[in-house]
């Protein structure tokens, strides 16, 4: 079994900056991707933005490009989004998701079905 834990959650000022970090525990795991979504309230779960484990390419969600940043470890199984020029509509419980199954297209790691690991949650909330 994996364990996701988020932390690094708070609130910002709008134009603010914060960094959030998953750590990944478990006794063993073959990790594929690691990624981050968010949910606001009444709110589907959205995708904020993944990478891989072995190649560390990123993908981003449209709303997020140019100003959030995810990133690995190699030392250490974590994953961090650094979020910059925070917006009000950034505000959401944000989610760390681990898959280790093999997508066959990139879009797939946008699809919440496609990830057999969850954390908890941390909530953002940037204040306008």
């Amino acid at each position: 079994q994996v364990q996701l834990i988020e932390s690094g959650g708070g609130l910002v000022q709008s134009g603010g900056s914060l960094t959030l970090s998953c750590a990944a525990s478990g006794r063993t795991f073959n990790t594929y991707a690691m990624a981050w979504f968010r949910q606001a309230p009444g709110k589907e779960r959205a995708f904020v933005g993944a990478v891989t484990w072995t190649s560390g390419a990123a993908y981003y969600a449209d709303s997020v490009k140019g100003r959030f940043t995810i990133s690995k470890r190699n030392a250490k199984t974590t994953v961090w989004l650094q979020m910059d020029s925070l917006k009000p509509e950034d505000t959401a419980v944000y989610f760390c998701a681990a898959t280790t199954w093999r997508p066959d297209f990139y879009r797939d790691y946008e699809r919440t079905e496609k990830y057999n690991y969850w954390g908890q949650g941390t909530q953002v909330t940037v204040s306008s």
